[in-house]
């Protein structure tokens, strides 16, 4: 909530700054030092200041996918001008001719956290989960500034990586900002999706009406949403170098909580730091996708009428939740002929994989369970 009023605020001090003139200037100081600081300075910097690399990265993912017992394997899909996308497979013998379930993680995620599912998700199929392009240990290229290019450049990637490994048609599973792709890649590439399952995604909703957004805020939250709104989310994490690890674990120690039945030590923090101190790719272009209310440049919601009736609809939310799940009733509305199923897991936050894994891999089970 905290984040949400401090992006509020950006907008509120963008439209006073802007009615002095004095917007431009500030944009093009904070464009040239955030774009130092994300591709110059703090990459070069990144051994020594903060204490990750590449190595300690898969390190990371190894010990949170430790407690995996089923087979998998386990390799890098080049798709197009040396990028590739980092991907774990499950398929027993019995359910490989099953449709596969493709997992697409969040912002600042990656395949590690869905530890706590794949075991019991790939008894009936394969499973497939992916580090989306810029995130994980995927390849971190640069994204186009623009956001309807930068989200191609996600859709693309996705569908690139699915001609590569040789599938047909998937259950498409998207996670936060996953979810958001996985609706624009069924959009264009329906031909391919047999069930979309949406978990707490973002990006759906219309971006707040002038009034809400105008609301009074204290001149303490307008300070540092004008501080910190031209970097990009996790700069800070970069940032404080060396703090970093004890920062994710001070300020979210509710991931520690959430594999609790796994780990009783510092991996899943360790994981998650190593995941977002990388040179921000996907960060970068989440940030340019986003508005300084936090909504999506281009909500879905504007574009479901586009995805074919024919592709039943799965939405996930966790009941403690503070996503806005408003967006289902739109999206019932605007699907009169097709399947759309709405369902709240229990106790579970936006991680509800994680806060309810067992809940979680029985509903989705019983949702994939009417897919051949």
């Amino acid at each position: 909530m905290a984040e949400q009023a401090v992006t509020a605020s950006a907008g509120v001090v963008q439209r006073t700054m802007s009615a002095v003139g004095a917007d431009r200037l500030l944009s093009s100081v904070w464009g040239y030092a955030d774009s130092t600081l994300r591709w110059c300075w703090i990459p070069r910097l990144l051994p020594s200041w903060c204490p990750t690399s590449e190595d300690q990265l898969q390190t990371a993912e190894d010990m949170m996918l430790s407690c995996v017992d089923s087979t998998n394997s386990k390799q890098y899909v080049p798709i197009s001008e040396g990028t590739r996308l980092w991907t774990l497979t499950f398929s027993r013998d019995g359910v490989k001719d099953r449709t596969p379930l493709v997992l697409l993680h969040g912002f600042g995620g990656g395949v590690g956290l869905w530890a706590q599912n794949l075991d019991s998700l790939s008894q009936q199929r394969p499973v497939w989960a992916v580090d989306l392009l810029g995130f994980g240990r995927s390849s971190r290229p640069r994204f186009s500034t623009d956001a309807r290019e930068a989200e191609e450049q996600f859709v693309e990637s996705i569908e690139q990586w699915r001609a590569k490994v040789g599938l047909e048609s998937m259950i498409l599973l998207g996670h936060n900002l996953g979810g958001y792709l996985a609706v624009s890649y069924s959009i264009k590439y329906p031909g391919r999706v047999k069930h979309i399952v949406l978990v707490e995604p973002w990006g759906f909703p219309e971006r707040p009406d002038t009034a809400e957004a105008d609301r009074p805020v204290p001149v303490w939250i307008k300070a540092l949403g004008a501080m910190f709104s031209p970097f990009n989310p996790l700069a800070s994490l970069r940032l404080v170098g060396p703090l970093g690890p004890t920062l994710v674990q001070t300020l979210r120690p509710d991931f520690k909580k959430k594999f609790s039945s796994m780990f009783s030590d510092n991996t899943v923090s360790e994981y998650i730091y190593h995941l977002n101190v990388q040179t921000p790719s996907g960060e970068t272009a989440f940030k340019n996708m986003t508005t300084p209310e936090g909504c999506a440049v281009r909500p879905m919601l504007q574009r479901m009428e586009q995805l074919p009736p024919r592709i039943p609809l799965t939405i996930m939310y966790g009941s403690r939740s503070s996503i806005d799940s408003n967006p289902c009733s739109s999206i019932r509305e605007m699907r009169p002929h097709s399947h759309v199923e709405i369902t709240t897991i229990r106790g579970a936050g936006h991680y509800v994989f994680a806060d309810q894994p067992e809940d979680f891999n029985h509903t989705l089970l019983k949702v994939c369970s009417k897919v051949d």
